[in-house]
């Protein structure tokens, strides 16, 4: 017989008849000659109830159900009559695949820990937490990839290695086959990269940005998904190693065109979590709520998780210039009475995440896009505007997380980038490729970064960006 899984079974009106059933046990409580137990295969948040008549099956057999057992079991579907569930199964046969020694298996029916759940991330996919977390993860890539599909867009694959930093960061993890012990020196004594694999030295990507830039200078609209590497020794809530992005770029695409491409994207995934994932929701707002039950009333978040998402996905985004949220800032209550940990004086400086999320959740109450910011604090390859102080940069800024959406139009003058590049020390010669996309029919266009651990965090409420992706990369930690 084929096996059915539990969310199927769930949505099933097909009562009595027979159906095949493999998971993990989650709980099991005896009374009298009856066993409950309650089973899950990840097809869903919820268990089903499997139903034994202890007096059909041996005590021996029926002792190796605990918690964390696989089982396979053959059954009657039946409507419930217990409270908070439709069905249950009235189990006929039972195969236990893989036993889970009760005194030995770390995850007990009970409340355990984020910090501890880390340290056992090869189990954590098993608790309700975590299957939601990556169920909605799923569904997130699949509807990036949708959006942009339906939008006519061309997924492309940029190296993960690369001899270039496209945010000028410095901090990117090397690519070497040289012995570590004794590498080969040049003659000033320096390790001699020429010896090396590609014949020169080499680091993981910090972003495909670059790269896609080409690609839509020939197939007009394309975007990346793929693994970035930053070599930032930070251990904060907000800080991975190894992280996902999606940076779309479109030819003909000016900072308007951008913006308004990425209100639709980042609407289009909150209205497809809601719509696919609203159980998986539902629960990670009801824990969070637990979460904050014990905390001071300050540190509670305003909204919860589901009136979050429709925050943004029923407003209009406003779009103001970084001089407009500057003026904003300076006069509002929290930096004339000095509660922001960063005042807001001198137009220039870089914004914090108290700033944006002054301008999003208290003075405007919507999602905020920003535009023009000085050009020393962004990137070379930002288009300049005629003020000659400022680039046509775009933030997209969120309740409760700050900047979501990094992009900008980009400079399509070959004058212009190699005046800025000058400016800032980055050698022509090493990027030749990216100056011929400027000699060679080069055209406006614009792109952006979004974080795809950043978006998770903000769809889940989850407080770490740690607890969002699979296996977690950080400072100390590649143990799984």
């Amino acid at each position: 017989m084929k096996k059915t899984n539990v969310k199927e079974l769930l949505a099933s009106t097909n009562y009595d008849q027979e159906i095949k059933l493999m998971g993990w046990v989650r709980t099991k409580r005896t009374s009298k000659n009856v066993a409950f137990v309650a089973l899950n295969d990840g097809s869903t948040i919820n268990n089903i109830q499997l139903v034994f008549d202890a007096t059909e099956f041996p005590e021996k057999e029926l002792a190796k159900v605990t918690t964390g057992a696989a089982i396979s079991v053959n059954g009657i579907l039946k409507e419930s009559v217990g409270a908070g569930q439709s069905s249950e199964i009235t189990v006929k046969t039972l195969e236990v695949l893989g036993e889970a020694d009760p005194d030995e298996y770390p995850l007990q029916p009970k409340r355990h820990s984020l910090e501890f759940l880390r340290e056992i991330a090869h189990l954590r996919f098993r608790t309700n937490t975590f299957g939601a977390i990556f169920r909605i993860r799923h569904h997130m890539i699949f509807a990036i990839h949708n959006f942009f599909n339906d939008k006519g867009f061309f997924n492309i694959h940029t190296p993960i290695i690369t001899a270039s930093d496209a945010e000028g960061a410095g901090e990117m993890f090397r690519v070497s086959t040289l012995d570590p012990e004794n590498p080969p020196r040049n003659e000033e004594g320096k390790i001699d990269y020429k010896k090396d694999f590609f014949g020169r030295e080499t680091s993981l990507t910090v972003s495909g940005q670059l790269e896609a830039e080409l690609g839509a200078l020939a197939l007009s609209n394309v975007y990346t998904f793929g693994p970035t590497f930053r070599a930032e020794n930070s251990n904060t809530s907000r800080h991975l190693a190894e992280f996902w992005m999606i940076e779309p770029e479109m030819a003909f695409y000016d900072i308007h065109d951008n913006m308004d491409l990425a209100e639709e994207m980042l609407k289009y995934l909150i209205k497809y979590a809601l719509d696919n994932c609203y159980d998986d929701l539902l629960f990670l707002e009801q824990r969070l709520e637990n979460e904050e039950k014990n905390m001071p009333v300050e540190k509670r978040t305003d909204m919860k998780l589901i009136e979050k998402l429709h925050f943004v996905l029923d407003n209009d985004f406003v779009r103001i210039s970084y001089t407009e949220a500057i003026d904003i800032l300076r006069n509002s209550k929290p930096n004339k009475k000095k509660k922001f940990q960063y005042p807001v004086n001198d137009w220039g400086v870089d914004l914090q995440s108290e700033h944006e999320r002054y301008l999003v959740e208290k003075h405007f109450q919507k999602p905020v896009i920003l535009t023009d910011y000085p050009s020393e604090i962004k990137a070379f390859y930002m288009k300049q505007n005629e003020d000659g102080k400022t680039v046509r940069a775009m933030d997209v800024l969120f309740p409760q997380i700050g900047e979501i959406i990094g992009g900008s139009q980009r400079e399509e003058n070959l004058e212009k980038l190699r005046n800025r590049m000058k400016e800032m020390e980055i050698p022509e010669k090493e990027m030749f490729w990216y100056i011929d996309s400027r000699r060679f029919g080069s055209v406006p266009h614009s792109g952006y970064g979004l974080g795809f651990e950043r978006l998770m965090l903000f769809i889940t409420g989850m407080g770490n960006i740690r607890d969002v992706i699979p296996f977690p990369r950080t400072p100390q930690n590649a143990e799984f």
